[in-house]
Formats: C-alpha cells, structure tokens, sequence
C-alpha cells in the first residue's frame, strides 16, 4: 500500500477475529514505532505488550470496574457512565493483543514524543492488514501504581498509550472529515 493509503484507510476497529498477533509482528511494529522524531532526539519511550486474549480481556474487566468506582477521579465525562455499565461493553475490545507505549519519564515532551511513536505503530500496523485502537479508557487503570507494580512495569514510568491491536472482522468505511481550519500567518 502506498504511504497515502495507509493514511487513508486507517480506522480506529473494535471487532477483532481469533486469530492472534505474533511476537514478531509486534516486534516488526515497534520497529517503526521507534524511527518516530522526539525531542532532542532523547526516545523517551519504552513498550510492553500482551498477546494472550484471555488476559487482554481479564485487563480489560479490571479497568472497567476501576473506571465504574473511580470515574470521578478521571478526566472523562460522566456521561461515559452508561457506557460502562453496559454488560456487553468492554474497555479492550476483545482484541487478541495490547501493546502499551510508555513515557520513561514526565520530562518536557516525553508524553509527546510517545504519541508520534504511537502513531507510526497505528500506521505501520494498517500497512500491515492489522488493526488498531487507542485506547484511552484504559489508560487511568493502567497508570495506578499498583497496577505497574503488578504488570511489572517500572513505577516511573507512565502510560501514553494503551492500543489494542488485531486482525479486524472488518474495515470500517471512513466516517469522513472536517475541513481543516487554516490561519495563514504573516
């Protein structure tokens, strides 16, 4: 697919079919993530990544029941509550495969520079035939202390961003854009 493309075609998917991501490909991914620009070129970012469905969704239901209990100690609207009291919603769409970009530390552009890396997995994901979604709901839970501590994670450092990634069920049709509002400076 030519770079245009892949720009294009890229949708944020929900519906995954069974069939798991491998190591490799993930590795392949953050290849590409990685040869994103940052700050002083200090590539603040580090990765960890799930490839067991069970516990993508095992994850999944323990943020969902954070957020139910912590909502108001998050950024998000309260209306999202009826969302996640839904019994069929579930925070990581069922997706065969959770890959976390974290921040090494809460330096200047650090949060900034994982979202370009973020971005080029998204991309080099759809290049790939995969799917993605960023996740923000999953980000409160996945950022507590003691959830780091039980994942392993080092305490310092900080979920950017949590993306769930699969082969889609489907391609979504584009939901279309806004034009772009320019001011022309100067």
């Amino acid at each position: 697919m030519q770079f245009s493309e892949v720009i294009k075609k890229r949708r944020a998917i929900r519906n995954y079919t069974d069939k798991p991501v491998e190591r490799a490909t993930i590795e392949k991914l953050i290849s590409s993530a990685i040869l994103a620009p940052s700050a002083m070129n200090l590539q603040p970012w580090a990765f960890a990544a799930v490839i067991d469905r069970q516990k993508v969704d095992e994850y999944a239901k323990q943020a969902k029941e954070w957020l139910l209990t912590s909502l108001s100690k998050t950024s998000y609207d309260p209306s999202v509550q009826h969302m996640l009291e839904d019994p069929d919603f579930t925070v990581f769409h069922h997706a065969p495969a959770l890959v976390l970009i974290l921040a090494k530390s809460s330096g200047s552009q650090a949060s900034e520079d994982c979202c370009l890396a973020a971005e080029n997995f998204m991309l080099a994901a759809r290049d790939e035939g995969l799917g993605t979604c960023w996740v923000g709901f999953g980000r409160p839970w996945l950022d507590l202390p003691l959830t780091k501590a039980g994942l392993g994670l080092p305490d310092q450092y900080h979920v950017v961003a949590p993306i769930v990634l699969g082969y889609p069920k489907a391609w979504p049709e584009s939901p279309g854009r806004s034009p772009a509002e320019i001011h022309w400076l100067g």
